[in-house]
């Protein structure tokens, strides 16, 4: 082998370089906080950041079920495309918010836990790490500071709190709103029941 065909060969565009070129990528977005979007700071007029005063843009995809031993091939389809977005209205200037979720309650994780003989959240648990592994070989774009699962206590306690205000409320039709039912109750002094 010549010395240009060996010079030309460690040139040469192949997995290997390619996984180089993405791993370095991936660390200096990780170490820059590339897709990090910090929240809102109230200072004066004077003193505004310039960040904070961009167009602002909220993109959310579908969250996954960490109930299966990962990602298939149907994530990525839906994810490239809104990650595409939300870095070309990065490039026009926006101030793009793009979290990330995991869809862990339900059916599908209980159901898995019960294949596997373990704990729903441990399994649970377990998938996301994977899952997250996957994502963060895509290459997505997601701000990893915003991030959650539908198990987590402080996003199922705003869940719960707001199935608690539809279930203790009621539509009136003459205001156009929901009212308490607690008002209904004081207006015809008992709860009715339908069923006799």
């Amino acid at each position: 082998m010549s010395e240009r065909s060996s010079s030309l060969a460690r040139l040469q565009y192949n997995a290997a370089l390619a996984n180089e070129i993405e791993f370095r990528w991936q660390q200096r977005w990780a170490a820059d906080d590339t897709f990090a979007i910090p929240n809102p700071e109230r200072r004066s007029a004077a003193d505004a950041d310039p960040v904070a005063e961009r167009p602002k843009l909220y993109v959310l995809d579908m969250f996954p079920y960490p109930s299966g031993a990962g990602l298939h091939v149907g994530h990525p389809l839906g994810y490239i495309g809104t990650d595409v977005y939300a870095r070309y209205m990065r490039m026009r200037g926006h101030s793009v918010l793009h979290p990330f979720g995991y869809d862990s309650f339900g059916l599908p994780a209980e159901q898995y836990a019960i294949e596997t003989g373990q704990h729903p959240r441990v399994t649970t648990e377990a998938n996301i790490a994977n899952m997250r592994r996957q994502l963060r070989r895509l290459g997505l774009g997601h701000d990893p500071g915003r991030e959650l699962a539908t198990s987590d206590v402080a996003f199922y306690r705003w869940t719960q709190w707001i199935f608690l205000q539809i279930y203790n409320a009621w539509f009136d039709e003459a205001l156009g709103c929901a009212r308490p039912i607690s008002e209904l109750v004081a207006e015809f002094g008992r709860l009715c029941c339908f069923r006799g």
